[in-house]
């Protein structure tokens, strides 16, 4: 053979053995990857090729999917009250990957999850029908808080403490999920809510740590009284007023200059929100205790899923003792979510037990059966002794009889609560954050529950947690326990 015909047969099959090898490698290797990549429109022809499942509160879907006109893509997800959901559901659009509930269990809603496979489905590869999610919420509690919050900018959590069962979930201001379902109309709507400076997309509920301030004496309190070092919350304290921060030049004040604030028990430094104490107190206890027990509370934990993953809320270490004294009224370094600070109140007033929250009830098929219930699938951690739990039941109940709650009082129902104001800004430059976390209970009903008021329209001056968050937060119970 012709020694020019023979390299160029020898190098002819190399090519064809290069590409054997690559169009083998794409098949088994890399086949799997570009199936899954995002920029794959057969995914979402798939996906919306039939109607979604749907998620459900209190018997009823919030979700529903409608027939599109002149697409390829032949249904689209719609949504019922999408505005007051927003912050449980989050969206499923044909151009944007699902968040929150429609995220997580986006391969149940789509039929894609290998659990809702029959036998005929199987022998006949087609995709199953969907399955449901059955949340925990309730939509009075739900209502409650979203009318409540109405204009301002903030966020409130209710929990049943006996069950770990989140009966509400807001996060104002909202938006309305169906904006951004159509493919046609989606990035008008998201480069609109991304423009939007007050953040609609962010679910300040689960998803914005901010300086709990004086509702994080609550843990400074439990510390306390766990550690020994107060037997009870009617002991006086060693708590000169003002305090001075060890190490500086300055001292720690109080709001109210004529609050009975020096050497105050623990009752009426709650009932009074006594900085002195609280700053004195985790001195006292210092770092490395707080931060035990904040953790036992939630803080810290990095895995915090509801089943929506939240952000850690944060109780910081590495401080000198004025910085430690800072974090005693729940400012320096410390940030809490309202879910975190509502876990805070269901864990005192379940006796000290905190029952893992959880906003989803049961996951199904397209018939009603349950795949997982995780209602029977929660745990439970005892946080502080039963003892410590009622002392500070007590105190919190004080708060709002004749403290600085009296905006949470409920006719018929026992109440008990925690405001707080949180600086904000340089030399606290900025509006304040009003946060009040709090527990009802009348009956056999109980719930507990946690507001933060990032913005309103009020003066500065009359910012405060009893003023803005607590009327929220009464709003919320009443509709929880009446």
């Amino acid at each position: 053979m012709n020694k020019t015909i023979r390299r160029v047969s020898v190098f002819t099959l190399l090519l064809v053995f290069a590409l054997l090898v690559r169009a083998t490698w794409v098949q088994f290797y890399d086949g799997q990857a570009l199936a899954d990549d995002s920029k794959n429109r057969r995914n979402a022809i798939e996906t919306y090729s039939s109607p979604l499942g749907n998620i459900i509160v209190a018997g009823d879907a919030i979700t529903g999917s409608a027939r599109t006109k002149g697409s390829d893509l032949a249904y689209k997800r719609t949504y019922t009250d999408g505005e007051l959901y927003a912050a449980v559901t989050g969206y499923a659009s044909q151009s944007y990957a699902p968040t929150q509930l429609e995220g997580i269990y986006q391969d149940l809603l789509n039929g894609t999850d290998t659990r809702l496979k029959t036998l005929m489905d199987t022998v006949t590869d087609k995709r199953a029908d969907p399955g449901n999610v059955v949340t925990t919420i309730e939509p009075d509690v739900q209502k409650a808080a979203y009318e409540a919050l109405g204009d301002k900018k903030g966020a409130a959590v209710a929990i049943d403490p006996k069950t770990g069962k989140i009966l509400g979930v807001v996060s104002t201001p909202s938006y309305d999920p169906t904006s951004l379902t159509d493919a046609d109309t989606a990035g008008t709507a998201w480069k609109q809510l991304n423009a939007d400076s007050d953040k609609p997309l962010t679910n300040r509920a689960l998803r914005q740590p901010l300086p709990p301030g004086s509702t994080f004496k609550l843990v400074v309190a439990a510390a306390a009284l766990e550690d020994g070092l107060y037997s009870s919350v009617d002991e006086k304290t060693d708590s000169p007023n003002p305090y001075p921060l060890p190490g500086t030049t300055r001292t720690l004040d109080n709001e109210n200059a004529s609050a009975p604030c020096e050497n105050a028990t623990i009752r009426t430094a709650l009932q009074y929100s006594c900085n002195n104490v609280f700053g004195k107190m985790a001195v006292d206890l210092g770092q490395d205790k707080l931060k035990s027990m904040a953790e036992k509370f939630g803080f810290n934990d990095e895995t915090q899923d509801v089943p929506v993953r939240a952000y850690p809320s944060v109780y910081p270490s590495g401080m000198d003792k004025a910085q430690t004294a800072l974090t005693g009224i729940g400012q320096f370094d410390v940030t809490a979510t309202p879910l975190q600070m509502a876990m805070v109140s269901a864990a005192i007033a379940n006796g000290g037990e905190l029952v893992t929250p959880h906003m989803v009830s049961e996951i199904t098929d397209s018939g009603g059966d349950a795949l997982e219930n995780y209602d029977d699938n929660t745990n439970t951690t005892r946080i502080v002794s039963s003892d410590t739990a009622e002392q500070l039941q007590s105190a919190m109940e004080t708060v709002v009889s004749k403290g600085t709650g009296t905006n949470a009082q409920i006719s018929g129902a026992t109440v008990g609560g925690k405001t707080g104001t949180a600086q904000h800004g340089e030399n606290n430059s900025k509006t304040p954050y009003a946060w009040f976390t709090s527990y009802a209970k009348s009956g056999d009903k109980e719930v507990a529950v946690a507001v933060m008021v990032e913005q309103s329209d009020a003066a500065r001056s009359e910012v405060s947690g009893n003023g803005l968050a607590a009327p929220v937060a009464k709003a919320m119970m009443q509709a929880a326990v009446e």
